[in-house]
């Protein structure tokens, strides 16, 4: 019986064991959270990323459309209107964008700030995204 005895008194936890495992929870906890933020706040990055190249396509659609010298065969861009109808176009959707006419070729930068959850947690408060798309007038 006494055998047993110190058999059990030897299986207790000393006092420098104890909270060992209260570091290892908040550790795996900070893990976790982590990854969950790079998976929530990673997709609202992509998706933004997404709709900013959708928004500077169709800006740069809109701009190139304002073409002149159509009766002699030449498709050439106004620069001037179509500047403006692309800036018009980033207006009327609340973007912040570039537009830039050279030659015969319309390019139309969309910046966008999106703000993170998550990753806030960890540092990152915010994440910019930026999409340029080109368009050129083309006769068919």
């Amino acid at each position: 019986m006494m055998r047993w005895a110190r058999s059990i008194e030897h299986r207790r936890p000393h006092q420098s064991d104890r909270g060992s495992v209260s570091g290892f929870v908040v550790v795996l906890t900070f893990a976790v959270l982590s990854c969950a933020g790079l998976v929530i706040d990673g997709a609202r990055v992509v998706g933004a990323k997404v709709s900013a190249a959708d928004h500077a396509e169709n800006a740069a659609r809109v701009g190139a459309q304002q073409v002149v010298s159509l009766r002699n065969g030449q498709w050439v861009l106004d620069p001037t209107r179509a500047r403006n109808s692309a800036n018009a176009y980033l207006a009327a959707h609340g973007l912040n964008g570039t537009v830039v006419v050279s030659a015969n070729r319309l390019t139309v930068t969309v910046r966008s700030t999106v703000a993170t959850t998550l990753l806030r947690l960890v540092g990152v408060s915010s994440k910019t995204v930026r999409a340029t798309r080109t368009s050129d007038p083309i006769s068919r």
